[in-house]
């Protein structure tokens, strides 16, 4: 609620400010040229400083999880998986790295503290998977929970990663993790 001496107060200098206006169109002219060359500005900032924002993805590292270990290791992040390791490869040969999606829930994280949302490698059924944009094109994901990997545009594999972002039970919000 807002007093009415604050009211009278607001109301008289706006009729004084409108009344000046009206007096004097150099006033009126110099506020609209100020206004003017004011968004200018901001404009050609924001143009020109539009490449100085943080990209998100560019890590240069990524998580990857050893399926003999259940341990989560660093590697390249151009790696897709699944790919050598620490542990060796897996009983049928195959190389036991896939990418993990780590999640936090805290600002300032210890390993205790990373949550592994889902599990990430490339579908060896999918056709050659083009730069589309459609994520998840020629991907499988798996929860921690489930040995199925499953198609990860598919009703399934969209509930794996949707899960993966939901509120913990505090009421946190997760945020996804790269390796420091």
């Amino acid at each position: 609620m807002i007093p009415e001496w604050l009211k009278y107060e607001i109301k008289e200098r706006w009729e004084t400010f409108i009344q000046r206006l009206e007096d004097d169109p150099k006033l009126l002219w110099g506020i609209v040229g100020a206004s003017v060359l004011l968004l200018v500005l901001v404009i050609v900032f924001m143009i020109a400083d539009g490449d100085s924002r943080p990209e998100i993805n560019k890590s240069k590292k990524a998580w990857f999880y050893d399926l003999n270990t259940a341990e989560l290791f660093v590697g390249k992040a151009s790696e897709n998986g699944p790919l050598k390791a620490p542990s060796g490869p897996l009983p049928n040969g195959e190389p036991a790295g896939v990418k993990a999606h780590v999640f936090v829930y805290v600002n300032d994280p210890n390993k205790n503290d990373l949550v592994i949302g889902y599990l990430e490698k490339p579908d060896p059924n999918a056709k050659e998977v083009s730069d589309s944009n459609i994520w998840g094109e020629g991907k499988l994901v798996r929860s921690l929970e489930d040995a199925n990997w499953v198609e990860a545009n598919s009703i399934k594999g969209k509930t794996i990663r949707k899960a993966a972002t939901e509120r913990n039970d505090k009421g946190q919000v997760a945020r996804y993790w790269v390796p420091q």
